[in-house]
């Protein structure tokens, strides 16, 4: 036989096809090709989860961020609305001694006591409270005790009189009642 005529391979006779039922198929048996198929599964698998965990705390850090700005930004508008009050309260104790003093002109007066008006509606709106005080216990958290006097007519502890008034911006005290202490 010469080379060209080498012998070709016969293709192999037909047979009749076997079917091949869940029952009779052979169990897959691992390959190294599945198993390092499934090693990567299980590789991706990690990864989605250290990346689903990752995400879970960036959420959960911004979170806290939002809520402690928001805080910050509360505390800021407080501390700047009891700055801007602060600056107005000498306006209002010369309110207060003016309308205290003794004046024939009628016209005056009434101003005086039109613009106090307006002053403690502007506070008000803002927040601010006026402390009670005369007539009081006397509390060391809103008042200032600068004297103190013995009357058997009050009750022990009992602000008899105030000299200055304080206020408050919701919890915050922007100036302690100045007062006067009995028994």
């Amino acid at each position: 036989m010469s080379k060209k005529e080498k012998k070709q391979p016969t293709p192999p006779a037909p047979e009749a096809e076997e079917t091949i039922t869940p029952e009779t198929a052979a169990p897959e048996e691992p390959t190294p090709e599945t198993q390092a198929g499934s090693s990567e599964v299980d590789i991706l698998k990690q990864t989605i989860t250290d990346q689903e965990d990752k995400f879970l705390r960036l959420a959960a850090e911004y979170d806290n961020f939002r809520r402690r700005s928001q805080k910050e930004k509360e505390a800021i508008y407080a501390d700047a609305t009891a700055a801007a009050v602060s600056a107005l309260l000498p306006v209002y104790d010369n309110l207060e001694r003016a309308l205290k003093q003794e004046t024939a002109d009628e016209a005056y007066k009434k101003g005086v006591e039109m613009t106090m008006t307006g002053l403690l509606k502007a506070l008000e709106g803002l927040g601010v409270k006026e402390i009670p005080a005369e007539g009081q216990s006397f509390d060391p958290n809103v008042h200032n005790a600068v004297m103190h006097i013995d009357d058997e007519a009050l009750g022990e502890n009992v602000v008899a009189e105030v000299f200055q008034t304080g206020f408050t911006l919701g919890e915050k005290v922007i100036r302690f009642a100045m007062v006067k202490v009995a028994n």
